[in-house]
C-alpha cells in the first residue's frame, strides 16, 4: 500500500473528488451554522441570568431569615414583656411571664409559619369561602 493512500493521511475520500457541492448541502450548512450560532447567544444568556441570580438568591435568602428571625424574636419577646407586666399588675410572680413567654413562643412559631407560607393565613381562608 502507497503512503498516499492510507487514510488519515490527507487522502481524498471516496465520493469527494472535485465535484461542485450540491445547493440543497449549501443551504442545509448556512442553516446549521446559523442554528449553532442563534444555540450559542442562547446559552451565553442563560449562563449570564444564572450568574445573576445567584448573586441576588443569596441577598434574598439573607433578607427572608432576617425576616423570619425577627418575626420569631418579637413574638417571644412581646409574649414576655406581656408576662412581666401581667405579674406586676396581679402580683401573680412567676406563673404570667411563664404561661406569656410560652403563648408569645408559639405565636413567634406560627408567624414564621405563616410567613414562609407553610400555614395559610385565617383571613385568606375566609376570603375564599366568601367567592
Amino acid at each position: 500500500m502507497a503512503d498516499k493512500d492510507r487514510p488519515g493521511d490527507g487522502a481524498q475520500p471516496e465520493g469527494s473528488g472535485d465535484e461542485a457541492t450540491p445547493p440543497e448541502e449549501i443551504g442545509l450548512n448556512a442553516r446549521l451554522d446559523r442554528l449553532n450560532r442563534s444555540l450559542s447567544e442562547r446559552n451565553e444568556r442563560d449562563e449570564a441570568i444564572k450568574r445573576r441570580a445567584s448573586r441576588t438568591g443569596s441577598a434574598a435568602g439573607y433578607a427572608q431569615a432576617v425576616k423570619l428571625s425577627s418575626e420569631f424574636i418579637a413574638g417571644v419577646a412581646v409574649g414576655a414583656v406581656v408576662g412581666w407586666v401581667f405579674d406586676r399588675w396581679l402580683e401573680t410572680s412567676p406563673w404570667g411571664l411563664i404561661v406569656f413567654l410560652l403563648l408569645g413562643f408559639v405565636a413567634g412559631v406560627l408567624n414564621v409559619l405563616r410567613s414562609a407560607g407553610l400555614v395559610a393565613d385565617p383571613g385568606e381562608k375566609m376570603k375564599r369561602d366568601d367567592h
